[in-house]
């Protein structure tokens, strides 16, 4: 059968990528919820969670291309968290909850941090934020959490994982981060990881009720530092991050 295969393998154990079950997260996803979502995803062909790992086969979307325009992204992302708001968690109980392994997020931050403060190519403000969040990882995860109704969220709303039909259709790739949290996160998200600062107004303004932003994006911006720390110094992509994280923090010093 014709399509992309996504074959995982067991996480290590003691990994985050174990305590939040994010390859049988997303097997779930394609059996359960995919086909009454409300976006597009791709088609799923088979999804099977063996003793050995998970395999997905889907539609293929090469031929689409990557992204998607961030306030287009938006307002599709704010149209499933409508559709689901206060019933997702009840519908797919299996839904990561906030909060899920966020112990093991805060350790990784305190583990990341030192190094990430010594680099070379990290701008005051953002050295700034970094400082703070130190200790505040839990918290600020906790805070997203209550910045309103619990609803179906991709997790990893990143340009990343979109792609864009010749008609200008938006499909979302990659649920292994399929969780039941407030929608303003992924917003923060796709903000954080992928939206250049001078368009931020214009992305929360196409999402609509965005009044909780500042609420998320502590949470969004520990993500944010930890894919720095991935990023090679002083490179283009590291340089992209700096960006985003400096417009989070500017919003965070003005609340």
């Amino acid at each position: 059968m014709p399509g992309h295969v996504k074959r995982r393998g067991r996480p290590e154990p003691g990994s985050i990528a174990e305590a939040l079950d994010i390859f049988g997260s997303e097997v779930r996803f394609y059996r359960q919820i995919a086909s009454e979502a409300g976006v597009r995803v791709p088609a799923c062909y088979l999804a099977a969670d063996e003793p050995g790992g998970t395999l997905l086969v889907l539609e293929d979307l090469s031929g689409w291309a990557p992204g998607a325009d961030p306030a287009a992204a938006a307002r599709v992302l704010a149209g499933m968290h409508a559709r689901w708001a206060g019933r997702a968690a009840l519908r797919w109980p299996w839904l990561r909850p906030v909060g899920a392994a966020v112990d093991l997020v805060e350790d990784l931050y305190r583990r990341t941090w030192p190094d990430l403060a010594r680099r070379g190519d990290l701008p005051p403000a953002v050295r700034e934020l970094g400082g703070k969040l130190l200790g505040k990882v839990t918290e600020s995860e906790f805070t997203a959490g209550r910045a309103g109704p619990l609803t179906l969220v991709h997790g990893d709303a990143s340009a990343a994982n979109m792609r864009t039909s010749t008609t200008g259709e938006i499909a979302l790739l990659d649920w292994e981060d399929v969780s039941a949290a407030p929608g303003i996160g992924d917003l923060a998200w796709l903000l954080v990881s992928s939206v250049e600062p001078a368009r931020w107004q214009e992305v929360a303004s196409a999402y609509g009720s965005a009044e909780r932003l500042l609420d998320a994006l502590p949470a969004a911006a520990v993500q944010g530092l930890l894919s720095l720390s991935d990023s090679p110094e002083g490179s283009a992509a590291a340089a992209g991050w700096n960006a985003r994280l400096m417009s989070a923090a500017a919003r965070l010093r003005a609340q």
